[in-house]
């Protein structure tokens, strides 16, 4: 699997990265048919280490979706997770905060939502969201961002601590994507619930957006819970990417098989 890893520190330019990059496969159907099979088997062995990861109980994953509105933060959640037991797996997405959580920092109702040790946690969107949209549309300066970022860093170093590794991808689509997913929603009656005429208002700060993506990426990939930039205009592409490194992470933990019961032979048990 091609490296899409952010090195810590480093300077970034999304130019740079294609979104539409396949890595070892052809853009062609059968390639495309070869990836969804390895995919397929990645699925597979994600639902055994999920299992292993609910019953050992002492470790948490927690998987972070950010990119631009169409990215595919649904249909990854959709595809990657279709094998996994729900008991296992909690999505949040963070909208406007309330008021009552505008009366407290804005990591407050963030840790909330952590999952629990024996679970897999998925944010789609996340505590991101306060060092993108708020700094492209000037809710808060630049220096606020900064003081996030750090905040940020911590707090994942909190996580990590704890027993808590966490995995975050920045879906990479183009503009010319976008507006071709956008139009498809526009004109699909079965896909037009999805659609927001908020996104073609965003769409309108797609510059912004970038450069407040490049910054986020750079100042917060760390070694305990680096970004991915996954190229995401091929759906197929970017689940093979997601769900090669979910599993990789998972039997990185080195979780054990679980335990039969203690006292019983299960050699000479026999059922009437």
């Amino acid at each position: 699997m091609k490296n899409y890893q952010v090195k810590p520190g480093s300077k970034l330019n999304l130019g740079h990265y294609d979104p539409d990059d396949t890595g070892d496969f052809e853009k062609s159907a059968q390639d495309k048919e070869k990836a969804k099979a390895v995919t397929e088997k990645l699925i597979g062995k994600l639902d055994e280490l999920q299992e292993r990861l609910f019953t050992n109980g002492n470790r948490a994953l927690l998987i972070v979706l950010q990119g631009m509105d169409t990215s595919g933060k649904d249909g990854t959640i959709k595809h990657v997770m279709s094998g996994i037991n729900p008991q296992g797996c909690k999505v949040v997405t963070f909208k406007t905060p309330s008021a009552e959580e505008l009366r407290h920092d804005f990591l407050w109702r963030v840790h909330q939502k952590a999952p629990e040790k024996g679970q897999i946690g998925i944010f789609n969107r996340s505590h991101y969201e306060d060092v993108l949209i708020t700094r492209v549309h000037g809710l808060i300066s630049r220096k606020v961002v900064q003081q996030r970022f750090n905040q940020i860093k911590e707090f994942e170093e909190l996580l990590s601590e704890n027993g808590t590794v966490t995995l975050k991808f920045f879906l990479h689509i183009s503009k010319d994507e976008q507006k071709k997913r956008l139009e498809e929603r526009i004109n699909n009656p079965e896909k037009r619930w999805k659609f927001n005429e908020g996104d073609i208002e965003e769409r309108k700060f797609w510059g912004n957006y970038i450069e407040a993506f490049e910054a986020m990426l750079a100042a917060t990939s760390t070694e305990r819970a680096p970004w991915h930039i996954v190229p995401a205009n091929r759906k197929w592409y970017r689940n093979l990417v997601i769900a090669h490194h979910v599993v990789q992470a998972l039997e990185g933990m080195k979780l054990k098989t679980p335990q039969a019961p203690a006292g019983i032979n299960f050699d000479t048990l026999k059922i009437e």
